[in-house]
């Protein structure tokens, strides 16, 4: 039986600029729109609108039985929320999804922000620390991806940068993350092999070398790793109603190293704590 290969060409790599770049301006459009009194629809409508005049379409959209550009979690939703007309209130903690297509390319990229809240301060600083964690793993992981070997380093990184957090210093808490909902490679489609797990595990997974292409994607909660699906069928929410953030990049990997496909900059921010410098696809 024929197996595509994982691994693409360096021509296939820069297809996947563009797309990436897409889906980066559409999380940008977003962002200043999450604040209290707008409703995830309305994030939802700004994300299609930016895709749309970049020649793009949603591939979110694509997706059988999911008619939205978007996925939005807020709370104790972790990922997968359908936009609708929840209204946003001050201090909900929301993640937010999303993915364009361009000319039959892939990008596929999440950040989380919460809403301020002057009076309840402590409330924000929990969420923003859980966020803040969930981001730094991804770019732990992200950074693994330069020098590792095969994808199991990543995602066992992953998980020692969440653990070395310790208990959240402001609730107590450890941090969970979710076992059911990892990343994955992408290239013609949103999502294709192989799985990048954002934990340990005994398979070394597949090798990292120039041509794969992956979104890395930890799924992290504020307390337990236990989901339900919600009846719409889709949004992912934590059993103990802790809270969930949701961080993720799509990344080559080349012959010069590491490009960040839906970050401006290549991940060059991101990725310098780190000690590592990404380099531009040729």
């Amino acid at each position: 039986m024929f197996r595509r290969s994982i691994y693409k060409t360096p021509a296939q790599l820069r297809s996947m600029v563009e797309p990436g770049l897409i889906t980066a301006a559409a999380l940008d459009a977003v962002r200043p729109l999450i604040r209290a009194g707008v409703s995830t629809l309305e994030l939802d409508a700004a994300a299609n609108a930016l895709i749309l005049s970049r020649g793009a379409e949603s591939n979110f959209q694509l997706v059988r039985g999911y008619r939205h550009t978007i996925c939005v979690s807020v709370n104790e939703e972790v990922v997968h929320g359908i936009p609708g007309s929840r209204v946003l209130e001050p201090g909900d903690i929301v993640s937010v999804d999303c993915g364009a297509q361009y000319q039959g390319w892939n990008g596929d990229s999440a950040i989380t922000v919460v809403v301020p809240d002057p009076e309840r301060p402590d409330l924000v600083a929990r969420r923003e620390e859980l966020s803040r964690v969930t981001e730094g793993s991804l770019w732990a992981g992200i950074a693994a991806l330069a020098t590792a070997d095969h994808l199991g380093q990543v995602g066992a990184t992953i998980q020692a940068y969440i653990e070395a957090q310790g208990p959240s210093e402001v609730s107590g808490e450890t941090y969970g993350i979710l076992r059911e909902y990892v990343g994955h490679g992408i290239g013609r489609k949103m999502h294709e092999a192989p799985s990048v797990f954002n934990y340990r595990t005994p398979d070394d997974g597949a090798e990292i070398k120039p041509g794969l292409a992956v979104a890395i994607e930890p799924m992290i909660t504020a307390g337990g790793e236990a989901t339900f699906v919600e009846d719409d069928d889709w949004t992912v929410s934590t059993v103990d109603g802790s809270d969930g953030s949701h961080w993720e990049h799509s990344v080559a990997v080349h012959e010069g190293g590491i490009w960040v496909l839906t970050a401006a900059d290549g991940g060059a921010a991101g990725l310098a704590r780190f000690g590592v410098t990404p380099a531009p696809l040729a």
